[in-house]
């Protein structure tokens, strides 16, 4: 039988990550939010109760109310800024990559920053909304005037951005800690905005809902996700195979291995016939042309000197030995004699 210790110990070992699916709860809540969402574009474009609140807020003046925290929301702020945010989790992604062997942390990573910047830059450029430093009439909606404030992209990306590494925890423990964590964050990002007076409430209230409904929707990404990673590690593969081909087609050099760069040593190869070092015939060190070597005859294959004749070429003065020399002379005999 398991003891506590030992079932904390199973729950927090990590485990192959699993592809979420679009549960019945995570689709509900997809539907709820996109509801919210709707509400409040709704409640902005008809100048109703939302816009009401926007300008009760921005009229209090909170950077004025607590001025002894501006300049740590200042800084606290850049964590729900797209650059930042997104090359430190990248970097940490990157990691995880390493270490798990899989390319999905980051491929979540860039699908859901895509649906972040098509999503919310979408509904900023068509709605168009100034923001409350640059307000026109009290208690208009401040629609269709040139703004891209609406809805917020710090508190968006927040949600998302942080939200991601709880998307791919591997543990429940660490997954519902980092889901605190993150929402915190992008509570703190979107409320901060509001202190600062860039952002209507409004705007803030429209950014989680955005935020949430990417982190919502990844689910249905997960498959072609899947089949994005296959692809690249194949090309992968193959141009490391064919960066590693030629290493491994090298020619070798005619007449034996070289020897290694930092051995001086001269090589002594061996001698062939005729003086010639075995393979001298390939390697001219000039570069001149260079005919090869005509075969060499030993002496036993010549042809013979024979009795019957010598191999000195005939003249016209001098008398063949074979013939007898005159009386008269003395001097010749017969042969045989």
């Amino acid at each position: 039988m398991r003891t506590n210790d030992e079932l904390v110990r199973l729950e927090e070992r990590p485990t192959e990550p699993v592809r979420p699916r679009m549960t019945r709860t995570r689709l509900g809540i997809f539907a709820a939010t996109s509801v919210v969402y709707l509400a409040i574009v709704v409640g902005v474009l008809t100048t109703s109760w939302p816009v009401r609140f926007d300008w009760q807020v921005m009229l209090f003046r909170p950077y004025k109310q607590w001025p002894e925290i501006h300049t740590f929301l200042d800084y606290f702020v850049v964590l729900g800024q797209r650059g930042p945010t997104a090359v430190a989790v990248a970097a940490w992604l990157g990691w995880c990559t390493y270490k798990q062997k899989t390319l999905r942390p980051l491929l979540v990573l860039g699908t859901s920053l895509l649906l972040l910047n098509a999503t919310v830059g979408a509904a900023k450029i068509g709605m168009g909304r100034l923001g409350p430093h640059y307000a026109t009439a009290i208690g208009s909606n401040e629609m269709f005037a040139g703004g891209d404030i609406f809805p917020s992209g710090h508190t968006a990306n927040a949600v998302v951005t942080w939200g991601v590494l709880a998307y791919l925890a591997t543990t429940p423990r660490t997954r519902r800690i980092s889901s605190v964590i993150a929402a915190m964050l992008a509570l703190g990002v979107g409320m901060t905005t509001v202190y600062l007076g860039t952002h209507w409430m409004s705007d803030v209230t429209l950014g989680w809902s955005a935020g949430l409904l990417v982190l919502l929707a990844l689910p249905w990404f997960e498959a072609p996700m899947a089949r994005a990673e296959a692809w690249l590690l194949a090309v992968w593969h193959r141009l490391r195979r064919t960066a590693l081909a030629p290493a491994q087609l090298a020619p070798v050099a005619i007449g034996g291995p070289r020897p290694a760069a930092d051995d001086q040593r001269p090589v002594r190869e061996p001698v062939g016939v005729g003086g010639r070092t075995a393979g001298s015939a390939a390697r001219v060190p000039d570069g001149r042309p260079h005919l090869s070597p005509k075969p060499h005859t030993v002496r036993s294959e010549r042809t013979p000197v024979t009795p019957s004749g010598s191999r000195r070429p005939p003249s016209p003065d001098r008398t063949p030995r074979t013939a007898p020399l005159g009386p008269a002379t003395g001097r010749g005999r017969t042969v045989g004699s």
